[in-house]
């Protein structure tokens, strides 16, 4: 048995290098451990986009994740249709006081207020709300289908 400390932050070579096996030995042990389904969304199914209705990505899956929110709130929250539409969705998870900042030294999507999307087939089935600042990042709120409450969406976005 040989163990290696590597740096994850910022990311060395050696990290990026084996990051796809290190990935697949832990979707395996997510599997057999905590038998989390092979579908689970994996990186590659994960958007972040910049809360922003200038934004092409955030002006086109607008509708659908509003929908997926207003789902979310009524089987969850047990909200009325009146309490989740979409007005009510761009106060609480749109408007953000934070303006977006693009610093030299900054991460490449910058910092600002995102919505991370976990897309599955085609559709989303989760969003976390996130604001990403200079020393962290800030989890606002996280919604999800409820159809899909079997991948435990809530703890795999926390952990990622």
């Amino acid at each position: 048995l040989k163990v290696r400390v590597v740096r994850s932050s910022p990311p060395s070579s050696q990290f990026k290098a084996t990051l796809q096996e290190s990935y697949q030995v832990y979707k395996r042990y997510q599997m057999v451990i905590h038998k989390d389904p092979p579908d689970k969304p994996t990186i590659n199914q994960v958007r972040l986009v910049p809360v922003s209705f200038e934004d092409p990505q955030f002006k086109s899956s607008f509708k659908q994740s509003a929908t997926l929110f207003a789902k979310y709130q009524m089987a969850i929250h047990k909200d009325t249709p009146s309490d989740c539409g979409e007005t009510e969705f761009t106060r609480f998870l749109c408007d953000s006081p934070l303006e977006a900042e693009n610093a030299p030294n900054g991460p490449e999507c910058g910092y600002g207020s995102f919505h991370q999307q976990y897309w599955l087939d085609g559709k989303i089935i989760a969003v976390g709300v996130i604001d990403i600042l200079p020393y962290c990042v800030s989890s606002v709120y996280l919604y999800y289908d409820p159809d899909y409450s079997f991948l435990s969406l809530g703890v795999y976005s926390a952990l990622r």
